[in-house]
């Protein structure tokens, strides 16, 4: 199973941003790249090539959702696994997520000692799935 390392975290709000910033590289171990709106993800997702995308349901000018189907589609086809997080959660737009392909949806507000594990699971579920 490939390692999880490098992850384009997409948030808009500072104070989440900075909450996920100490959970994901002090606790988590990982190498984070942060974008505040899904056009940032379009561009930071080619030069920083990231192992899994991190992206926030409601963004300002393209939300999340979008900006997962826009890397998906030609011409440039990135098939990166992502999670979800959101603070408003449908019952609907769950089912429409894992149709994306998403490998979970993670609540906010989440518990920053957690959160680095959920990550992990998730990816650690994707791969048993894959082999």
């Amino acid at each position: 199973m490939k390692k999880l390392i490098k992850i384009l975290y997409a948030e808009d709000e500072p104070d989440i941003r900075e909450i996920a910033k100490v959970s994901l590289e002090e606790i988590g171990g990982f190498i984070v790249y942060y974008c505040c709106t899904g056009a940032e993800v379009l561009e930071a997702v080619k030069q920083f090539q990231p192992d899994l995308l991190l992206l926030d349901v409601m963004m300002p000018d393209m939300d999340g959702p979008t900006a997962l189907k826009k890397l998906r589609e030609p011409p440039n086809c990135i098939d990166i696994p992502a999670i979800f997080m959101t603070a408003k959660i449908q019952s609907n737009e769950m089912c429409e997520y894992k149709d994306m392909g998403v490998l979970t949806v993670i609540s906010k507000p989440f518990d920053p000692i957690k959160l680095p594990d959920m990550i992990k699971i998730a990816w650690e579920k994707h791969h048993e799935r894959c082999e």
